[in-house]
Parts: C-alpha cells; structure tokens; sequence
C-alpha cells in the first residue's frame, strides 16, 4: 500500500482498473464525479509513470509531456471507450474545474513565493533574463519571417507559449485568455501552443547540459553553482507553524483568497473585459511585495500549489487533452518551419543570458542556465534542466525565471493580444 502509480496506492490502483473494466462492460459508466476521479486518476498516472520511467523521455520532463500529448491521440484512434470520453468530457464542460485549477496554481504558487527571494533574485537576475528574451523575440521573429510564419501567429503561438512558464501555469492561463478575447475554442488553441513548449523545454535542457561542459573546460565562466562571485544571502521569511487543525485552517483560508482573486478575475472581464489570469495574477504579486500574505496564509498557500500540480495536474492535463485538443492540430504544430523557429528561440533566450551576464557579474554559465528555465515546462521543466545542467542549487531563481517571468510574459501577451486580436 506505500507503493504509489502517481498518487494512487498500487492495489487500489490495480481495483480501479478491474472497476473500470467491469463498469465498461456492463455499461455503468456515468457522469457521477467518483467515475471521472477513477477514469481521469487512472489514465493520467499510468501515463505520468510511463514518462518518469522511459530512459532518456524521463529526464526532460517526460511524465507531462505524455499526459498532454498521448491522450489526444487515443481519443483520435477510439482507443478509450466512448461512455469514458462522454463521462469526463461532459464533466470537464459544466465543472469549469479548469478555472478553478488556474486559480490554485496561479496565486498559490504567487503568494507562497518567499519575498526576498522574489525581490532580491529578481533583481539580480532581471538583466540577463530582460536581454536573453529580447535576444530570443528577435531571432525568432526573423525565422518565423524566413519560413513564413508570419509575425502573428509566430509571436502569439510559437515565442509566447514557450516563455509562458509551462503547460499548467502558462499554456492553459494563456489560451483561456486568448479564448475569451477572441472567441476560439480553446482546445484548438493549446493544441497549437503545446509543441513549441514540449521542443522549447526540450532544447533549453539539452542547452544546459552544453553550459554545463563549457563551464567544465572553461572554469572562468562558471561559479560551480553560485550565481553571483559573492553568494546572495537570501533571508526566509518566518515560516508559520502550523499543525492540525491550524494547518487545515490555512489551506482552506487560502484557498478561499485563491477562489476569491480569480472572481474578482472574472469580475474585471466581465465589466472591462481584461482576461482573468492577468487581472489574478497582478493581485497575486501585489499581495506578496505589500507584505499582505501573513505567514499562515503563506504556508496554506504552498499547500494549495503543491496539491493542485501533485493531485490535479495530470489529471486536469488527461482530460483536456482526450477531449479538447485535437491530434491533428497538435500533428500540424510539430511543421519544420516551427521547430526551426523553437530552437532559434531557445537558443537566444539562453545566448542573450550568457553574454548579458558579464555586464551585472554573474558567473555567465549560471546566469544562462536560469534563463534557458524561461523557456522550460514549468516546474517539471526546471527540474529537467537544472539537472540536466548539474546546478539544482539554482532552482529558487529558477523559479523566479519561470513563475514571474513567465506570468509577465503571459499577461504582457494577453494585453497586447485584446488590443491588435
């Protein structure tokens, strides 16, 4: 019972398969929520476990790049029974637990952001991330031009989603934003965004393995982990105690400024039309620098981002996929002239780092491997490429790389996107 398949203990997840089964065959499958929990819970970890495991898939990510993928593809091939597809589709539609996930994610990963850490990284890391993203627009730009992309789709659905911070906290927010603004059926849009973020992570992983040899044979570019030639001493903030029924009490408190933030999101596009993660986000990040998070609510807001991308992620992720994303929309992302134009993109991102680096003193090696995690997969992406680059000392200012930067990124674009459509 202690030998999980994601979340689900290894003969419960042996009974839900046999349940699943049986409920199929004897047509019983239905709309009820425990049938979409199993339904969803089952698909997604199996898949999840499959990725995480795979040699070589397993070390950029592969556990969500499954799960946004493949099941696009059994939807396309009728490999799910239909009652299945039904049950958590229907779900999917009349829930909006979508929405509700953004939330979570967006102000719980916001909020139980350390302060300082936020303040002073960014900081210091703004200048090689600011010249490595202008470095990345540019070129990318100029190849979507050459191959004839166009200027539109290649900023909106090919630079954009590979510097949104992932799929989760990046592609879903943005394609909801692009969505409401012009009225397209989101599945058609993530399905367009998802490439460019697979390959972009995939890319910016295998760039920091390459900083990682470069340090090694030229030490003068590399602080061996640090990113500054004098540490920076990042003070914590007084993290609450909380135990039982304290503990409980934060996470539900939280979760009710979460629930709270995103209404007065869906309030702001209602009257003024602003997309509703910009406006929850921009709340989000102002509640943490006007010191306005108390420590207890910072440790229920941990909780909640750490539930929502442990518990919901993949299952979230499974479901929009069988039935939002088309697979032959996902097919056409994977195009030569886009991929060509992802891996310039990267590259940029990560050259305009390395050599902006010098001009702040960073050690340039570290400085461009958190930048590459601005072009990653979210949180799964970090991980994949500061171990890919041996500095996983690096991941708080990772984070600032790929949460601010990236929620930056996404409501600059849902800005500029409600004004030109």
């Amino acid at each position: 019972m202690d030998f999980d398949v994601g979340i689900i203990p290894l003969p419960v997840y042996i009974l839900m398969i046999a349940l699943m089964i049986i409920f199929t065959a004897i047509n019983g499958v239905s709309g009820e929520l425990a049938f979409v929990i199993g339904i969803a819970a089952v698909f997604a970890f199996t898949l999840g476990e499959i990725g995480n495991r795979v040699p070589g898939l397993r070390h950029i990510g592969g556990g969500a790049i499954l799960v946004t993928f493949f099941p696009s593809l059994l939807g396309y091939l009728d490999l799910i029974p239909e009652p299945m597809v039904t049950a958590v589709g229907d779900f999917f539609s009349t829930s909006k637990i979508l929405n509700l996930f953004i939330a979570a994610v967006i102000v719980g990963s916001i909020l139980s952001m350390n302060r300082s850490v936020l303040i002073k990284g960014f900081v210091k890391i703004f200048v090689p991330l600011l010249a490595g993203t202008a470095l990345a627009i540019t070129l990318g730009m100029i190849s979507g031009l050459i191959f004839g992309i166009g200027p539109h789709d290649t900023f909106f659905y090919v630079l954009v989603p590979i510097m949104a911070g992932g799929v989760g906290e990046g592609a879903i927010p943005l394609t909801l934003g692009y969505a409401q603004i012009n009225g397209i059926e989101q599945g058609e849009l993530l399905a367009r965004v998802l490439p460019p973020i697979m390959v972009g992570n995939l890319t910016a992983v295998i760039s920091a393995g390459l900083l990682n040899l470069l340090g090694r044979r030229y030490p003068k570019f590399s602080g061996d982990g640090e990113l500054a030639p004098t540490p920076i001493h990042v003070d914590e903030d007084p993290e609450a105690k909380l135990q039982g029924a304290d503990l409980i009490k934060a996470i539900a408190a939280a979760f009710m400024v979460a629930v709270s933030l995103y209404l007065v999101g869906i309030l702001f596009n209602e009257l003024l039309s602003w997309p509703a993660p910009v406006v929850m986000l921009f709340l989000a990040v102002a509640f943490t620098l006007a010191h306005l998070v108390s420590p207890r609510l910072k440790a229920g807001a941990s909780f909640v981002y750490k539930f929502a991308i442990t518990t919901l992620a993949f299952p979230v992720l499974f479901i929009f996929s069988l039935t939002q994303t088309p697979w032959e929309s996902l097919i056409a992302g994977f195009a030569p002239a886009n991929l060509v134009t992802i891996v310039v993109t990267v590259l940029g991102m990560v050259t305009g780092g390395f050599f902006a680096a010098r001009f702040v003193k960073l050690h340039q090696v570290e400085a461009a491997m958190v930048t590459a995690t601005h072009s990653g997969m979210g949180g799964a992406g970090d991980i994949a490429i500061l171990t890919a680059g041996g500095r996983m000392q690096l991941m708080p200012f990772a984070q600032i790389a790929t949460r601010i930067g990236g929620g930056i990124t996404v409501a600059l674009a849902l800005i500029l996107y409600s004004v030109i459509g």
